[in-house]
């Protein structure tokens, strides 16, 4: 299993960059590889990206999510097998450090080599930049959800 820890530094405050994190249906706005993604319930969401111009399909259930602290996902069927972790670290009243830590199975031989190469830690820290510049540009989140999940 390949693993990405990833870290970007954004200029808003932490709930501002939590709440914006929450809105999944956004992601195609910052997400390169990120197709269209639907949030059927509180705790599941229906994914379809585009990696290396081959088009998967999965669902990912999340299985942790603390306001302005955290939210962690496993992928539950379809193509492409990963779990994962968002955390928000408050670093001063307007500036927030998000951190990912991403781990999956690659699948083929191009995903493996590309996973030895760093390939998806250039993609996650692609897509955190494109966060960064989506967050900051608009001052403030789309939209906004407080609830908890536990694990």
């Amino acid at each position: 299993m390949a693993q990405i820890i990833e870290t970007i530094d954004v200029d808003v405050p932490v709930n501002v960059a939590y709440y914006q994190w929450t809105q999944f249906e956004s992601f195609p706005e910052f997400l390169d590889e990120v197709v269209s993604l639907t949030q059927v319930t509180d705790t599941l969401t229906r994914w379809r990206v585009n990696v290396g111009g081959v088009e998967r399909e999965f669902d990912a259930e999340i299985t942790e999510q603390h306001p302005d602290e955290r939210v962690a996902w496993t992928s539950t069927g379809g193509d492409t097998a990963h779990g994962g972790a968002v955390t928000f670290h408050k670093l001063t009243d307007t500036s927030t450090r998000v951190s990912v830590q991403l781990d999956w199975e690659p699948s083929g031989l191009v995903e493996s080599v590309g996973a030895a190469l760093g390939a998806g830690s250039h993609a996650v820290k692609k897509d955190l930049k494109n966060f960064k510049e989506f967050i900051e540009s608009r001052g403030a989140e789309t939209g906004a959800w407080r609830g908890d999940v536990e694990n």
